[in-house]
């Protein structure tokens, strides 16, 4: 069985985003960038399952600059067999990133595709979703517990009303949530071994994808500062502010 596992260069979580001056976007020169942390879920499940003898071959493929290898070598490090690298200078938005894993996941012949349920950059939770409707595969989204028994995938995930379990038939496609693992911490050698697993990179012209972007970003703007708090001296003059001021 082979998993191919979407991976996404993100600004990294404990820094600071800046925005452009012409708010174009957010600054992305001399700012340190990591895999998205949902994304490194996917791949530890994926992983799992390879220890397991449930999967054969685990593939990380992601879209991006030359940069980008980086953290694909980061995906190898972790145990990822090889990685292909989709390589554009373009931003794609999430129909474009599916259109592009679709052709990956069929050229590969993927059985199961991982993916996190979002990137922590644009927060949009759509891509696992298109490229499920765009292959016509079965899909399990937000998936805090994955289990793979008799040929069939059983994906436990969190609803508003408790857990939902879902069977899903292979080939499918699974997005992971924070639930799900606790990624493994990579180790130096690991790191030296990933330099010599094989690291493919395709221009994204060569795929012949009608890539035309359906969207445009007219304005990034950095969200308002919160008014700061009070602090009051008894629970009487907080029943007496809300019945006061803060009515709604």
């Amino acid at each position: 069985m082979k998993a191919l596992v979407a991976v996404k260069r993100v600004v990294d979580y404990n820094v600071r985003v800046r925005i452009k001056p012409d708010q174009t976007g957010v600054v992305l020169d001399n700012v340190k960038m990591s895999l998205n942390p949902f994304d490194e879920i996917a791949l530890e499940e994926a992983m799992r399952l390879k220890e397991a003898g449930v999967v054969t071959e685990v593939i990380a493929v992601s879209i991006g600059k030359t940069e980008t290898q980086e953290s694909l070598r980061q995906s190898l490090a972790f145990g990822a067999d090889r990685a292909i690298l989709i390589e554009t200078q373009e931003s794609f938005r999430s129909l474009q990133v599916a259109k592009v894993l679709k052709h990956i996941a069929l050229e590969e012949k993927a059985d199961v595709v991982f993916l996190g349920k979002q990137a922590i950059d644009d927060d949009n939770n759509q891509t696992a979703q298109m490229l499920a409707g765009l292959l016509d595969w079965p899909q399990a989204c937000f998936a805090s517990k994955v289990v793979y028994k008799e040929g069939t995938w059983e994906v436990t995930r969190e609803v508003d009303g408790g857990l939902e379990t879902l069977a899903l038939q292979t080939p499918c496609v699974i997005s992971t949530d924070l639930r799900l693992n606790t990624p493994r911490f990579i180790t130096l050698p690991n790191i030296m071994k990933a330099k010599q697993k094989p690291l493919k990179v395709i221009p994204v012209q060569e795929l012949n994808l009608d890539l035309k972007s359906q969207q445009n970003i007219t304005q990034v703007t950095a969200p308002k500062p919160k008014p700061p708090g009070i602090k009051l001296d008894s629970v009487e003059a907080l029943v007496e502010k809300l019945k006061t001021e803060l009515k709604s």
